[in-house]
């Protein structure tokens, strides 16, 4: 699980963005994004999806599975 959070958080910094304008950018809120990257809560499969879209990437990448 440590390897998921750790990708959700790594595909947002890379790019640059806070918390907060990830979620303006995504309509996910700040506090899910929080929640995600703390390992408190999974995300939804819809969240994943708005994520990976948004970054232009894939579910996979996203999460960090290497193909």
């Amino acid at each position: 699980m440590n390897d998921f959070i750790e990708a959700i958080k790594y595909q947002r910094e890379v790019r640059g963005y806070s918390q907060s304008a990830l979620a303006k950018a995504t309509g996910i809120t700040q506090q899910k994004i929080s929640y995600f990257e703390s390992g408190k809560h999974s995300p939804a499969i819809e969240d994943c999806i708005k994520l990976a879209d948004f970054y232009g990437i894939s579910l996979d990448e996203l999460v960090g599975r290497k193909v």
